[in-house]
């Protein structure tokens, strides 16, 4: 029932964008905007937006953006395998209780090796050797949502113990040889907050390479415009309001992408008080201070990663990191509700 009304609550956002982008488009006369829907993979909404003179010539293209999706969805998931692949799961895999090297496709390989950038970047405050401790978080999470009354936190003993295992080091890529080797055991990888807008910028790019313009790509709420709509003018996108309701603020994107990271996600409660799932690697707790962060840049893989960075900073910290990285721009809604962005949010925003 939760996953149900979750779906709902998809669904319902993806529409209501769709429906802010046709009221703000005017389309080129030659052509018509179409959208198509996807729900097969990293478990959220997929929704392609563009501009094309037919519905077939849209489709076969809606077609394959979202096929690649799934591919990098295959490659990218920690829950499951799937014959003949090796992916993140096995790589997370114990045998006689090490985890062995595992050869794996290249974009394995260049997602690890940008996901350490920006673990440097954010001075490990975005990390994806934290598997270890989000996987607690995880199945008591979902303990809790599937069955209130047995709702609980995970022991602090317990995290604290997961937590010795989270060092990035030991995450060993050969580049040269496309491997990968946790020299950990008890280290496993957890690829959520960067996954989703990395393959979507990896798609975008591949798009644009081919010469695609006129798109917009919603992947759980990573968005990526390929150009700008058929006419070439920004697409223009609302950010959401956490707090229930309409959008509070609209955006105009050119190439351009925008990612929230918000309390109100994915959360379950314990003794009636919410618990989300963006965890901070100091306290082992969800982080506390703001009810959502968007990030606007080129790079959908860099907003995902900053956007969930910065959701575990103090603001002055992050309000300075987001001045150092040249084209992002940041926007915080505290708990309070008061709303602090960063220096050039205002040039993008209606």
């Amino acid at each position: 029932m939760l996953y149900e009304k979750k779906m709902k609550r998809y669904f319902c956002l993806i529409t209501a964008l769709v429906l802010i982008l046709c009221s703000f488009c005017g389309c080129a006369a030659q052509k018509k905007k179409y959208t198509a829907y996807s729900m097969d993979y990293f478990d959220t909404m997929i929704s392609v937006t563009g501009y094309e003179t037919d519905k077939a010539t849209f489709d076969a293209t809606a077609d394959e953006i979202i096929a690649q999706l799934g591919e990098y969805h295959q490659l990218y998931t920690i829950y499951h395998r799937f014959e003949g692949m090796e992916n993140l799961c096995t790589v997370n895999e114990l045998v006689n209780g090490v985890h062995r090297t595992v050869s794996v496709d290249r974009r394995i390989i260049d997602l690890l090796l940008y996901a350490k950038e920006m673990v440097a970047l954010t001075d490990g405050t975005m990390n994806v050797a934290m598997g270890s401790v989000l996987s607690l978080w995880h199945n008591y999470r979902a303990i809790g949502m599937d069955t209130p009354e047995k709702a609980s936190l995970p022991p602090m003993e317990q995290l604290r113990e997961a937590a010795n295992h989270t060092d990035i080091e030991k995450l060993v890529i050969d580049e040269e040889n496309n491997t990968v080797t946790l020299t950990d055991p008890k280290m496993t990888l957890d690829v959520g907050a960067i996954a989703k807008g990395y393959a979507t910028e990896q798609v975008a790019k591949a798009m644009e390479q081919k010469g695609l313009s006129g798109y917009i790509l919603n992947v759980g709420g990573n968005v990526r415009a390929i150009g700008g709509r058929a006419d070439g003018s920004d697409w223009s996108i609302g950010i959401e309001n956490p707090d229930g309701g309409d959008y509070f603020a609209y955006l105009n994107l050119n190439g351009m992408s925008v990612v929230t990271s918000g309390s109100y996600q994915r959360f379950y409660y314990v003794g009636g008080k919410p618990y989300h799932h963006i965890i901070h690697p100091d306290t082992l707790m969800p982080a506390e201070g703001y009810l959502s962060v968007s990030v606007l840049c080129k790079d959908s893989g860099m907003a995902d990663a900053l956007s969930t960075a910065l959701f575990c900073m103090p603001q002055e910290e992050g309000l300075a990191l987001i001045e150092k990285i040249d084209g992002a721009e940041a926007l915080w809604v505290a708990t309070d509700g008061q709303k602090t962005a960063s220096s050039g949010w205002s040039n993008y925003e209606q």
